[in-house]
């Protein structure tokens, strides 16, 4: 069973509520039983469906799953804890947050699912705008594809105000060469995470943006 139980919402509203690291340690039980054990079951569920279909995918949940404790350090809001579950599925997991992958993020009322290049470097991001210059009618056949539209609507992402001068003509042309982010976001039902399909769910959106991962892949 890879569906994510009851206790799994009740937790992180119990959480939302109590973010502190006493509360956290009285209900560390909890977490392990309710929390991190079932979500990193569904990540394993999933990644070997994946896996099927990607070969390149090797990892294991271990390496997909992201902490629950935040890094407070430069953030105004010093609450330790997350208030949901997430993990990124690609060939490196979360060690490469560049790198176009698959993320789920469950959390009560705010669960989502996406994916993308996040964080591409300089030198990724000149190649997949070098890719857009070249032929824009690719990216746009695989943005105007009804899978993809149904399932996430459109491509998201900051842009650049200042561009490299060997991109400014075509971006006249061509605004999403100005981006500097190339992700796709969609919030979703909690019962995504939470039906005995699962699994069968969550495919239907790995398929519907695979063809613009591997598009975005040729980057990395």
């Amino acid at each position: 069973m890879s569906a994510l139980p009851k206790e799994f919402w009740t937790f992180f509203r119990q959480l939302a509520k109590n973010n502190n690291r006493e509360w956290f340690h009285e209900h560390k039980a909890q977490y392990e039983s309710f929390v991190k054990k079932p979500f990193a079951e569904l990540t394993d569920a999933l990644i070997d469906a994946i896996r099927d279909v990607d070969p390149q995918i090797q990892i294991t949940s271990k390496e997909a799953l992201f902490r629950i404790y935040r890094d407070v350090r430069f953030s105004k809001d010093k609450t330790p804890y997350t208030l949901h579950a997430s993990a990124i599925i690609s060939p490196f997991g979360r060690k490469s947050e560049g790198y176009p992958g698959f993320y789920i993020h469950a959390s009560p009322g705010k669960s989502m699912i996406g994916g993308g290049a996040y964080m591409p470097d300089k030198e990724q991001l000149a190649t997949l705008r070098s890719l857009i210059a070249d032929d824009p009618a690719a990216l746009h056949s695989l943005l105007k594809a009804k899978p993809f539209k149904k399932f996430y609507g459109e491509l998201q992402g900051e842009k650049n105000k200042v561009l490299p001068a060997e991109f400014k003509d075509a971006a006249k042309t061509e605004p999403l060469i100005a981006n500097k982010q190339f992700y796709y976001m969609t919030d979703v039902p909690d019962d995504v995470f939470s039906s005995p399909d699962t699994i069968k769910r969550l495919m239907q959106y790995y398929m519907a943006a695979r063809p613009l991962n591997v598009y975005l892949q040729q980057a990395f």
